[in-house]
């Protein structure tokens, strides 16, 4: 979550500081151009007023070779062209010496203005890309309320686009400064937003793992989040304390129901004995009864499993599969079962009566369902964090869609309902399992049989 929300709050700000961005560096381009055009305007009426009684008499030579001689030190210190002209164009004075009014474009349109009696105020923006930008100002020389020359200059602007391009520079600054500290405010907004979801998370997680205990701080976060960590709390308890009940009255009804099934045992055992040898109904009874016995007790079983916590060590897992196995094969060999047993060596951590249980169980569903002379392979092999511990049989296999009811409680396949069997077995191996971090997978294996796979980690908890 977090990796989408980031981006999402650092385009926004980056959006903002644009958007600023932008009107500020256009505010500093005009600024510096302003205090530019300021400076030229200075400059065109300081000349203007020189060349007031310059025109149209050349008595007044004095006065024009004082002009001339200022602009030509305007001209050699500053490097601005400039000049005085009259209404028809013609030159008064000018530095450099050759130089003239533009006839086209902005110079142009800046002289005829200052013809009709208005000074320039706002020429065009000068951008740090115009290379061959210029800045044009013409002021009237105003003599007797007429408009009698015009004062022009026309400046080099590689000053003013670097002062601009300076100012730049020091707004991309502090804009990707700015970005740095948004960029570390977001992560720490969305680090103290996310932090509660990650542990709820977390502890959603443990509970589906079978940690009933697992709970949520409600101490950090919005308020909004903090109410959900209580209210998770309080849902977690409520849920703990049901599943407490549920398997409190599955261990009270399996012991208290042991001691009137053993009483009725008994009653039809002496029943038994004042009946004729051989009988078949009472031989039924006897059968059913001790099926209700063991369904009492994989029950008991089953509730014990799922309420003990399994205490982990490390262990050789092939060595232990290879013990569960040399158990088994006196089963194996009275039916005619080729049981093949592990050879690898592989390090887990597990419960080792929780292992060796969940082995049993598998290893005896295995044989129950093998014919004769058909084989059953068990195997351990290291995956990455995990442990696998694999039984395959020869057996008829299930369907699709009996694999994937497999494991239910007190469920059997229609197929083998004259095997015996409470239907609980492989259940109990998955209690067992789970509260040690561990699993168990069924598949098909060909071309018969079932694959069942035993998972335990390698690495400690």
């Amino acid at each position: 979550m977090r990796t989408r929300l980031l981006p999402l709050l650092i385009v926004l700000m980056a959006g903002v500081l644009l958007a600023l961005g932008f009107p500020l560096a256009v505010s500093v381009a005009a600024a510096q151009q302003q205090r530019v055009v300021v400076d030229r305007i200075d400059d065109t009426v300081r000349f203007a007023a020189l060349a007031q009684f310059v025109q149209g008499d050349d008595s007044r030579g004095e006065r024009r070779s004082t002009l001339q001689e200022q602009l030509n030190r305007y001209n050699a210190t500053y490097g601005i062209s400039a000049g005085v002209f009259d209404r028809d164009g013609d030159t008064t004075a000018r530095s450099p010496e050759g130089w003239s009014v533009p006839v086209a474009g902005e110079g142009a349109k800046a002289f005829q203005e200052a013809l009709s009696g208005r000074r320039s105020q706002d020429p065009p923006q000068v951008w740090p890309w115009q290379s061959d930008g210029r800045l044009v100002v013409a002021s009237p020389v105003v003599l007797d309320g007429d408009v009698v020359a015009v004062v022009f200059t026309d400046s080099p602007t590689e000053q003013l686009r670097s002062r601009i391009l300076n100012g730049w520079l020091l707004i991309v600054a502090g804009e990707a400064a700015a970005m740095l500290v948004a960029v570390g405010a977001a992560f720490r907004l969305t680090g103290w937003v996310l932090r509660p979801v990650r542990v709820l998370d977390a502890a959603t997680h443990d509970i589906a793992t079978g940690q009933l205990n697992s709970r949520v701080a409600a101490a950090s976060g919005p308020p909004e989040l903090r109410r959900l960590a209580r209210s998770f709390n309080e849902m977690a308890d409520n849920v703990e304390e049901v599943l407490e009940q549920q398997r409190a009255f599955v261990a009270d009804a399996s012991h208290q129901l042991r001691n009137p099934l053993a009483a009725l045992l008994l009653r039809i055992e002496l029943l038994a004995l004042e009946l004729p040898e051989g009988n078949q109904e009472i031989a039924s009874v006897r059968t059913e009864g001790m099926r209700l016995a063991q369904v009492l007790d994989d029950l008991l079983d089953l509730a014990l499993a799922e309420h003990t916590s399994a205490s982990l060590e490390l262990v050789d897992a092939g060595e232990l599969t290879a013990e569960r196995v040399a158990a088994w094969r006196p089963v194996a060999d009275e039916k005619g079962v080729l049981l093949v047993g592990p050879k690898a060596a592989v390090t887990a951590w597990a419960d080792p009566i929780a292992l060796s249980s969940a082995l049993d169980a598998v290893i005896d569903n295995a044989l129950k369902f093998t014919p004769g002379g058909a084989e059953v392979t068990v195997s351990v092999t290291s995956d990455g964090p995990l442990c696998s511990i694999v039984v395959t049989d020869g057996g008829p296999g299930l369907t699709d869609e009996e694999l994937s009811r497999v494991g239910d409680r007190f469920w059997r396949s229609g197929r083998h309902q004259n095997v015996k069997g409470s239907g609980l077995g492989l259940s109990i191996s998955r209690a067992l399992l789970s509260a040690g971090g561990g699993g168990i997978s069924y598949a098909h294996h060909e071309p018969r049989g079932l694959r069942v796979t035993v998972t335990v980690p390698r690495t400690a908890p």
